[in-house]
């Protein structure tokens, strides 16, 4: 896997997440990006594990030898490492160890929640989540190189109104369930392309998802959303692109910001 093949996949999975759990999709990127290698590691490759969780995840565990810093020094050792699903899997329990810390303490991590992405990087080290001295300045380094600092704010051209917040706050538990949906599509650029027909059943049920939403509150399409809504329509995902939620065209826009709302030609 290619770094841009990488970020493709990673960067929805990480933004749809940002806007739940308000950890910096930089910092899921980087440190996704830091522990899997990009994606090729092996523990990436056979259990789906970006971020070098141990333990036992919903597929269960694979061991694997890892490097351990001990006094400062590199120590390999073998140890369970948990194993998922889909990336998505990876990327929400990543939230939720980040959200409920550990056993003896459950705000170990509280300090990388709603902070920028450099910020968020030394936080998470200070912690302890690593034992790599070098850790915070290795994320930081990804950061900066691939100016994923973009991803951490989604900037709207027009305010929302004060009857769109009332919709979306009315909507919040459905917009939930419609996070869930999204984040068990693959969602890189190739997938979108040419493995719409294996994606069959999941688009089908956003799409019913998105149909039940917009039958209960809809709204015009906001200038904001006008080039994602557009790009949708000429990639063939959207047939009615009038009378959607504002959180259905806030992920739209996202869609279209990351590049993946592209047509089926070329």
């Amino acid at each position: 896997m290619t770094v841009s093949e990488f970020l493709a996949r990673i960067i929805p999975y990480a933004v749809a997440d940002m806007q739940r759990s308000h950890i910096p999709a930089s910092l899921t990127i980087a440190q996704a990006a830091l522990e899997s290698s990009w994606g090729n590691s092996g523990l990436t490759v056979k259990a789906n594990n970006l971020f070098g969780i141990k333990g036992s995840g919903p597929a269960g565990s694979i061991a694997v030898r890892t490097t351990e810093y001990v006094g400062g020094k590199p120590v390999q050792i073998s140890a369970a490492f948990r194993a998922y699903n889909n990336w998505g899997e990876s990327v929400a329990d990543h939230s939720a160890v980040i959200i409920g810390g550990v056993s003896w303490n459950r705000n170990l991590y509280s300090k990388v929640i709603g902070v920028d992405g450099r910020t968020a990087a030394r936080e998470i080290a200070a912690a302890g989540y690593a034992t790599d001295p070098q850790y915070a300045n290795k994320l930081i380094r990804i950061m900066d190189d691939h100016k994923l600092y973009q991803y951490d704010e989604f900037e709207e051209d027009d305010e929302m109104s004060a009857e769109d917040k009332a919709k979306l706050a009315s909507l919040e538990s459905e917009v939930s369930e419609l996070r869930v949906l999204l984040a068990g599509l693959t969602v890189s650029r190739d997938t979108l392309k040419t493995g719409v027909q294996e994606q069959g059943t999941a688009i089908k049920s956003v799409n019913e998802r998105v149909g039940v939403l917009e039958g209960r509150t809809v709204m015009n399409v906001p200038a904001w959303a006008e080039p994602a809504v557009n790009a949708a329509v000429a990639a063939g995902l959207l047939d009615t692109p009038t009378g959607g939620s504002y959180d259905f065209y806030r992920i739209l826009t996202v869609l279209n910001r990351a590049g993946l709302l592209v047509t089926g030609r070329g």
